[in-house]
């Protein structure tokens, strides 16, 4: 199978993923979801709250480290088998423009399409409008990572007071449609930062596609071409044809027998092309994929080498840190913020307000409750508050001393209460808090 019907595959297989992934839970959470709206994070069927968030470091490192150690070990795949902009240019390019509309033939993606017939033109227009729809349907997909999927469907339903969501989704699928169709395979080039780095990550043990110029012959001297005279070049003992077919292939509009180039996605069509013509004369690719030591220098690459070794630890290591992270989830959220009011005065009981969020973060419903420890200060009106699973509610918080508390004659002063939130129903799980109480000065006090 060629590496053109591989790349399909793969392309498949990661769009499917990636569609669907979004409408997969477990146990009620998302396999992946940062939500905004609802200020949560899910992240394999778990849910952490904003303010436990201290997982996403090490899984963003662990992600980053990744694709270096793959691009370091197997050059730019993630480039040409993995990256959202490759495939979107290949189902805009090879299936749209070539396959089923035939504007353009898939083995010369060089050659821009001459609209000579009002037949073309009318297959443009429409290749661009079945490519915004599907901007549009990409667009919503990428929101579903944003807000949960439950949420993003009923929203939509009343743009009237959801237009900051139309203009997402308008604004990503605009910026989709002219990145694929205009500016094409120069957003690699020219604006993605991952290619600015690869030749950083890249050494003599780096699988990539190569011209074997040793076979093939040097096409190219320090990047200008060596041949005149093609006839003559023809009758070496070099087994380049100098067909070009590996050049007209090429989605990023270069030459592989030049070497190296920044450009280079890594999608091997150029391989795919080159191994049919040398087929045809019973010889074996001139362009391959394979590390400059094995095709130059004959020295076996080892895919257990330091580089690889020291990335595989770095990366297991990270993923550790957010294992042992994510078992310090809470099973229940609790927040306490004060008011703007310092304080309330009703002869010599003083009461200071909160607002105290409770999120059951448990698979059951519970029932909570909360008590101080100081036995000077009660609370007032708060018993006890029933949540569903995964539900939280919000309300307010009084707590109040009647004792007479002679502090200070000149400030307020700032008393440290500590709080305890447990379950009723199991009273091992619970949260410790630290509120801070106004008290007045004693002038205020008749």
């Amino acid at each position: 199978m060629s590496y053109r019907y591989k790349r399909y595959i793969s392309y498949i297989i990661i769009t499917f993923f990636v569609m669907i992934m979004p409408f997969i839970t477990i146990n009620g959470n998302h396999l992946l979801l940062l939500s905004f709206d609802k200020m949560v994070f899910h992240f394999l069927g778990l849910s952490f709250n904003m303010d436990e968030l201290y997982i996403m470091p090490f899984l963003l490192m662990s992600m980053f480290l990744f694709i270096f150690a793959i691009t370091s070990i197997k050059g730019r795949i993630w480039c040409g088998w993995a990256c959202p902009q490759t495939i979107f240019r290949t189902i805009y390019r090879d299936l749209i423009e070539s396959t089923i509309l035939d504007l353009r033939k898939i083995k010369n993606k060089q050659k821009d399409i001459k609209y000579n017939k009002l037949s073309k033109y009318l297959k443009k227009y429409l290749s661009l409008i079945i490519w915004f729809i599907l901007c549009l349907i990409i667009s919503l997909n990428f929101l579903l990572y944003f807000i949960a999927s439950e949420d993003l469907f009923s929203y939509i339903k009343n743009p009237n007071d959801h237009k900051l969501l139309y203009s997402f989704i308008l604004g990503i699928a605009a910026f989709l449609f002219y990145d694929i169709v205009f500016l094409k395979e120069n957003f690699c080039t020219y604006m993605c930062p991952y290619a600015m780095m690869q030749s950083a990550l890249f050494d003599k043990n780096t699988t990539q596609a190569l011209y074997n110029y040793n076979r093939g012959g040097k096409i190219y001297k320090k990047a200008e071409k060596t041949i005149f005279n093609i006839k003559d070049f023809a009758e070496s003992s070099s087994e380049c044809t100098t067909c070009e077919a590996c050049v007209k292939i090429c989605p990023a509009n270069i030459d592989i027998r030049k070497g190296l180039q920044i450009e280079c996605i890594n999608c091997l069509e150029c391989v795919d092309a080159c191994t049919t013509v040398m087929g045809k004369l019973d010889k074996k690719s001139l362009v391959i994929w394979n590390s400059p030591n094995e095709t130059f220098n004959n020295i076996y690459t080892k895919l257990f080498n330091k580089k690889s070794v020291m990335y595989m630890i770095t990366i297991s290591l990270a993923l550790i840190l957010a294992f042992v992270t994510a078992q310090k989830k809470e099973p229940f959220i609790l927040h306490i913020n004060k008011t703007t009011s310092l304080y309330n005065i009703k002869g010599k009981i003083v009461s200071n307000n909160y607002i105290l969020t409770f999120h059951n973060r448990l698979d059951k419903k519970y029932t909570y409750k909360i008590k101080i420890d100081n036995k000077d200060f009660s609370i007032k009106r708060l018993k006890e508050i029933t949540l569903e699973p995964n539900k939280r509610r919000r309300t307010v918080f009084i707590v109040q001393t009647k004792k007479r508390l002679f502090l200070s004659d000149v400030k307020d002063t700032t008393i440290k209460l500590n709080i305890t939130a447990f379950i009723k129903e199991d009273e091992s799980i619970k949260i410790h808090k630290v509120i801070s109480f106004i008290y007045p000065k004693n002038t205020l006090f008749r």
